[in-house]
């Protein structure tokens, strides 16, 4: 059975319930969810003039391959809405693949460890909710470790949805 890290965001409609919807997809389609972080609220990465978003890691248990994995998450997002119109750009929901077992990926559609996790505070955060002693299988290092080291300093919350400032974004 392969374990999966699998980073949900949204910042688009009703987040909250975008990734709700989510989760129940994969469960659905990919596999038996093992673990799922809180979710959080963090300022966007990259392009940051668009609303906030919300993050949440999870752990799948799964019996498909890494590109099965892809296809299944691209499907989902396309399911539920999500269109590809830039790079780091506002979403209805996003799926990213973080690490696939220990498994060192290069393929021109997937590269696992995902390139940017120990730059985004975004990942870290909840990552270390549920994994913090999981070892980034090229760095060698663990999620807590990495989390110390990071650089970013965007600010990442832990959503609380009956805060002023709950997230609804029309």
């Amino acid at each position: 059975m392969n374990k999966v890290f699998l980073l949900l965001g949204a910042n688009l409609g009703s987040p909250a319930q975008q990734l709700a919807k989510a989760l129940i997809e994969i469960e659905s389609q990919i596999g038996k969810i093992e673990a799922c972080s809180s979710l959080y609220k963090s300022e966007a990465w990259g392009v940051t003039d668009q609303p906030v978003f919300l993050n949440q890691v999870a752990l799948i248990s799964t019996d498909l391959s890494p590109l099965d994995v892809l296809d299944n998450i691209q499907a989902i997002e396309n399911n539920l809405g999500r269109v590809r119109l830039s790079k780091w750009g506002a979403r209805v929901i996003d799926i990213d693949i973080l690490y696939f077992n220990h498994d060192r990926i290069q393929h021109d559609r997937l590269i696992v460890p995902h390139p940017y996790l120990p730059d985004r505070r975004f990942v870290l955060v909840p990552l270390s909710e549920i994994a913090p002693s999981f070892t980034h299988p090229e760095l060698g290092i663990t999620t807590l470790d990495l989390l110390t080291q990071c650089e970013d300093n965007l600010e990442v919350h832990l959503y609380k949805p009956n805060d002023n400032d709950a997230i609804q974004i029309d």
